[in-house]
């Protein structure tokens, strides 16, 4: 089995050693074998964990938090996530539409809402998006089969007892993703409506009377939140979708 030195890591993974240090030492996200001089050595397992950690930082998750997704995720892999999500990479690499939206189907009758996005769908966008070329390009068949089966879902969904709700996306340019978070949301007793477009600043003063959720991605800056709580005190319904809360 092949080593590498952690210069050799930094080097193949494009990070400082420093930082490698850092994510072992104070968050615990790698335990590197140690040489009989007390060096450290990393795997290709290792190097499979460092490129998932940066995935993840950015997508805009900090770094603090990785540990506790990477876990879920270990969990997801025992209980068998990693086949769904090699069935739809395989059906993408094939280039086969009408095989995606039929198994996306599928999928929606076996597992609800959530777990699909948070353990399928969202991986396999993310493993397809630091692919390169054709792989990369793929993904966007994948996204227009999902928006179209959420599209439906959302309609299907007012039929159903719920509540109003509008969908913004607040300077998050992931438009698929939104498209995903409304069907989470349509899931837990809201009607939603979405603006399909990004925006660089919410105008709830445009849609008086609703209730606004925002999507900025999991995480929110400081001036986001302070803006939050500002149209909180002018008596706004408005609030920030975190899919970790809510689900």
């Amino acid at each position: 089995m092949a080593s590498y030195s952690i210069g050799d890591v930094a080097d193949k993974c494009g990070i400082n050693p420093v930082t490698l240090r850092a994510w072992q030492r104070r968050y615990g996200l790698l335990k590197p074998l140690r040489s009989e001089g007390g060096h450290r050595q990393f795997d290709e397992a290792d190097i499979q964990r460092i490129e998932e950690i940066q995935r993840w930082i950015k997508s805009g998750i900090s770094v603090s938090k990785v540990k506790a997704i990477l876990d879920t995720n270990q969990g997801a892999v025992d209980k068998g996530w990693i086949t769904q999500q090699e069935e739809l990479i395989t059906i993408l690499r094939c280039v086969r539409p009408d095989d995606l939206r039929f198994k996306i189907v599928e999928y929606s009758q076996q597992f609800d809402a959530a777990t699909l996005i948070d353990h399928v769908y969202i991986p396999v966008r993310q493993r397809l998006g630091f692919e390169q070329n054709t792989v990369r390009n793929i993904c966007g068949l994948l996204d227009g089969a999902l928006i179209e089966y959420v599209a439906n879902q959302l309609i299907l969904s007012r039929k159903r007892k719920g509540k109003p709700a509008l969908l913004i996306s607040w300077d998050d340019p992931d438009r698929t993703r939104l498209w995903l978070e409304a069907w989470r949301l349509s899931t837990q007793g809201w009607h939603i409506d979405l603006l399909a477009e990004p925006v660089e600043l919410p105008r709830p003063e445009f849609f008086p009377g609703h209730h606004i959720f925002v999507w900025a991605g999991k995480l929110i800056t400081s001036r986001q939140k302070e803006q939050l709580e500002y149209w909180h005190e002018q008596g706004y319904s408005i609030f920030h979708h975190n899919p970790d809360l809510t689900s």
